[in-house]
């Protein structure tokens, strides 16, 4: 059986307007059925690189692949969900007209259309709203709406633009779920979002975006961060400190504790039979993995004005 390519690939992809450069040399690979985010401070490039990858917008150098096909062509976007950030539907059909009409523009066949529509409607919770106009729909209802429209057809891979944006916590989590469910579907999802702690519970695996270029990628399992350490002891000399680093990285002291990152939970019985092998009293130790949202605002600490834009 031959293996299918990835749902999405980019190498060296670049965009520049003008003077300004807004994504440079970008470089990933989605493989199939994972649950990717895409993360990084305003202003990083991230809206321009999922144009780019959806071939709504040519890269001035660089070349990628959407489902096996160049970007752009239209064999791998029939195959594509898409929700953007912001979107204008037409106002006046109600949300079941408006998703048949987009049904009948991605070219889905007319037997089973509306069984189709019925059952999106029915995912996000808007089979009650079916013939209400769009113009009546809250902002949360029409983001469910829009979710909707990009689940039509069995996407293979679907791109969010801040999918859960004008949400409750109940709309959110409905957001979720359905991530979810396209995961064990196998489908390839790519999520941009600013609510890390959604991005933490949904995404397999994230990269973070910073001056348009990828400057990190890390899997979400919690084995795959290191372990904030802090201990409070009996004394903290230069040398101490100095020595502590062959069992860890980032050795710092603050005010009366010591703090450093150790690859994982077996280094601790180490430290704390080296410290008393060397006569100093531990007080306290404690250790946590780090959130997403600490480690994003790691790697962007030199963007905090863009975080804060």
């Amino acid at each position: 059986m031959v293996e299918a390519p990835p749902a999405l690939e980019a190498r060296s992809l670049s965009k520049q307007f003008g003077a300004k450069v807004a994504v440079r040399e970008l470089s990933l690979t989605l493989p199939r059925g994972e649950v990717f985010g895409f993360l990084g401070p305003n202003g990083a490039g991230k809206t321009t690189s999922m144009k780019m990858l959806l071939g709504l917008v040519r890269p001035t150098s660089g070349e990628g692949r959407l489902l096996g096909e160049p970007l752009g062509a239209a064999r791998g976007r029939a195959r594509v969900g898409y929700l953007p950030e912001h979107f204008a539907f037409h106002e006046w059909l109600e949300g079941r007209e408006l998703l048949r009409f987009h049904a009948r523009l991605l070219g889905m066949p007319t037997r089973g259309l509306d069984a189709g529509v019925e059952e999106r409607l029915r995912r996000v919770n808007l089979a009650d709203a079916a013939t209400r106009r769009v113009r009546e729909y809250s902002k949360g209802m029409k983001q469910r709406l829009g979710l909707a429209q990009a689940l039509l057809g069995e996407p293979e891979l679907v791109f969010l633009d801040e999918p859960t944006s004008g949400l409750d916590p109940l709309g959110r989590r409905l957001v979720r779920d359905v991530i979810r469910e396209l995961r064990q579907r196998g489908t390839s999802v790519f999520l941009n979002s600013h609510l890390l702690s959604e991005v933490e519970v949904t995404c397999d695996r994230v990269a973070f975006v910073k001056g348009g270029r990828v400057v990190r990628d890390m899997r979400l399992g919690a084995e795959e961060r290191d372990l904030e350490v802090e201990m409070r002891l009996e004394r903290t000399t230069a040398t101490l400190v100095a020595d502590l680093a062959r069992f860890g990285h980032d050795v710092r002291v603050e005010g009366d504790r010591v703090r450093m990152g150790v690859s994982g939970e077996e280094t601790l019985p180490e430290i704390t039979r080296w410290l008393a092998s060397q006569g100093v009293g531990l007080y306290h130790l404690g250790a946590r993995r780090p959130s997403l949202e600490e480690i994003f605002l790691e790697v962007v600490a030199d963007d905090a004005d863009a975080v804060l834009g």
